[in-house]
């Protein structure tokens, strides 16, 4: 089996790890159009005195960028399976594509780099993020706080922050765990109040629809709790209509006898309105639904309107 990945030492260890549990694989390093974006500074990463309203340019938005070129090497035979991360992932995969599993979820929840609690930052520090949600729920909480636009891969961020650049960063702990590097974290944030990216944690694995055979081998060491709690916040997103330029976050928990408890969180970046919800059912699909039928009908639709509007 030859398994697609991004070349990027987190991915690349992804698909290691999917490789291992599947018995051996050959892994088959791409770069993908986000990625060259990223290198040639399109991301807009600031400089020590830069930019502190991280919003993304409008050709960012489209996760597609990075998995297109993955998923063209399913279609062409080049690869049999692709390895995510799944909140990479669009809503809609390429045609003849689908996902096909997800092993085990590592843990979801951000890590707070650089001090031992949010609590613990002075007023004015800078805080590094990439991520509209995770700005949205800081200045939630810190209106005090500088959130400054931190880009690059896990060791970039994390040497930034060395440097002195930044008090504290945030970045996803499942990173961390899949690095080897667990110990950067100085506390792990609380999910109730930063409800993670729909998928963090989640890898997700594509493959050809009619491959039969990498089904099975995928379906050996998937985990069907994992895939429950992915499908329920997908379909949140899909409902929302919700992309990068949207601060959205989505936490499924699975429980007893197949139950699920989706968390869902809508805001917007300046952190001055947001709307939780936070809802018990059995059916995925069904269950994300109606959270995103809850929270727009509470005001996400309109907080979402002004996102993009404002992303644009």
């Amino acid at each position: 089996m030859k398994i697609a990945t991004r070349a990027s030492a987190l991915a690349l260890a992804q698909a290691r790890q999917v490789a291992d549990l599947l018995g051996g694989a050959e892994l088959l390093p791409l770069t993908t159009s986000g990625d060259r974006d990223a290198a040639a500074g399109g991301g807009g990463s600031a400089g020590d005195g830069g930019v502190t309203d991280p919003v993304p340019d409008p050709g960012a938005g489209d996760k597609s960028r990075w998995v297109a070129e993955l998923e063209q090497a399913l279609l062409e035979g080049r690869a049999d399976l692709a390895v995510h991360s799944a909140k990479d992932v669009p809503a809609l995969v390429a045609d003849g594509l689908e996902l096909v599993g997800s092993p085990p979820r590592a843990d979801p929840r951000d890590a707070l780099c650089g001090v031992a609690s949010l609590d613990a930052l002075e007023a004015g520090a800078r805080v590094g993020t990439s991520s509209l949600r995770r700005v949205a729920q800081l200045r939630a909480r810190r209106p005090d706080l500088e959130i400054a636009a931190l880009r690059g891969n896990v060791d970039t961020r994390l040497r930034r922050l060395s440097g002195g650049a930044f008090a504290a960063i945030v970045i996803a702990h499942a990173g961390l765990q899949r690095l080897g590097r667990v110990q950067e974290a100085g506390a792990l944030l609380d999910p109730a109040a930063f409800v993670p990216a729909p998928g963090q944690g989640t890898l997700a694995l594509e493959a050809r629809r009619q491959d039969e055979s990498v089904r099975e081998r995928v379906r050996a060491i998937a985990d069907p709790a994992t895939e429950a709690c992915l499908a329920a916040e997908r379909a949140l997103v899909r409902a929302l209509g919700a992309d990068c330029h949207t601060p959205v976050g989505a936490l499924a928990v699975s429980g007893p006898g197949g139950s699920l408890t989706l968390s869902a969180f809508v805001g917007r970046t300046d952190g001055s309105a947001w709307v939780s919800d936070r809802r018990e059912g059995a059916e995925p699909e069904r269950l994300g639904a109606e959270v995103a039928e809850r929270v727009l009908a509470a005001g996400a639709r309109e907080l979402l309107a002004e996102e993009i509007a404002g992303a644009r």
